[in-house]
């Protein structure tokens, strides 16, 4: 286990801001009464770690980086943290599909910890190839229950590496993301197989009827005033997913998914055009909130 203090160190991420004649904003949240441990999970090929670990120290919480050879091992349990996220990246080098290595290892080695935690309502959050991950392995649907979505190829059979607008799903069962119902977040996105597919047409009005849709893309203009969902259209909806769906939870709602980055715009210098920035960080915050 790496713990966090954090990853990178605040005080270089200040002066390399300062040198570079951007905003400092770097401050964690004043108002944290108590910093929630919460782990972030590292397989091999993860490389979104460090920023997943930033986001939750900004939020307010305590952020350490494990390995899922020490979790296999029994040297660290997930029973020892408040929340989970599961960053993104290319785990196992995307062997068998994206996402499903590790999809294998958390059935086989952690399924009963972590369908424990989403039982006990401690959140767990899947980003991008987290998200692949989650979905493969079973945790985002029902036990037992036959799997009625997946994540593959985009539609234009190309890697897609652009800012998308999302929103947070009005609806959406998710307690911990109720926080910020509605809002609107740019952010990212960065995959080859991040297209939402269905079984049959009709998963999509049950989706929706079970409120475990928990983002869509939004069009390209689209702004906290006027909001349009995609409607299929590229480049907004990057990946061609049905609906527009951008993430999913679980029948619970404690463990969300999505394929766009938010860790990617956690201050305001990540955003290319200009403010507002920083608008990745809410879904941080609210994860923080609701593991306290």
């Amino acid at each position: 286990m790496r713990r966090c203090e954090p990853s990178p160190d605040d005080d270089q991420l200040r002066t390399d801001a300062r040198q570079e004649g951007r905003p400092c904003e770097y401050s964690p949240r004043e108002n944290a009464v108590t910093t929630p441990p919460i782990l972030i999970l590292h397989s091999p090929g993860t490389n979104r770690d460090a920023e997943a670990a930033l986001a939750v120290k900004l939020a307010g919480g305590d952020p350490s980086i494990v390995s899922m050879n020490d979790l296999r091992a029994g040297a660290v349990s997930v029973s020892g943290f408040a929340a989970l996220v599961l960053p993104g990246g290319f785990s196992y080098g995307d062997a068998l599909g994206a996402g499903a290595r590790l999809a294998l290892e958390l059935r086989t080695w952690l399924y009963k910890e972590l369908a424990g935690a989403v039982r006990s309502g401690r959140p767990v959050l899947g980003i991008c190839n987290g998200f692949q991950a989650l979905l493969k392995s079973g945790l985002l649907g029902s036990p037992g229950a036959p799997r009625r979505v997946t994540l593959t190829d985009n539609a234009n059979g190309r890697f897609e590496c652009r800012w998308v607008n999302l929103r947070v799903e009005p609806g959406c069962r998710s307690g911990w993301l109720s926080a910020i119902e509605g809002a609107l977040i740019r952010c990212p996105v960065a995959h080859g197989e991040g297209r939402v597919a269905v079984t049959d047409p009709e998963v999509v009005r049950n989706l929706e009827d079970e409120g475990l849709v928990a983002f869509r893309y939004l069009s390209e203009d689209s702004h906290a005033e006027t909001e349009r969902v995609a409607g299929g259209r590229y480049p907004a909806n990057p990946n061609g997913s049905v609906a527009d769906i951008a993430g999913l939870c679980d029948p619970t709602g404690t463990a969300v998914g999505l394929m766009p980055h938010p860790e990617d715009h956690v201050v305001d210098w990540q955003r290319p055009d200009g403010p507002p920035g920083g608008q990745g960080l809410a879904l941080f915050e609210a994860l923080v909130d609701a593991a306290r």
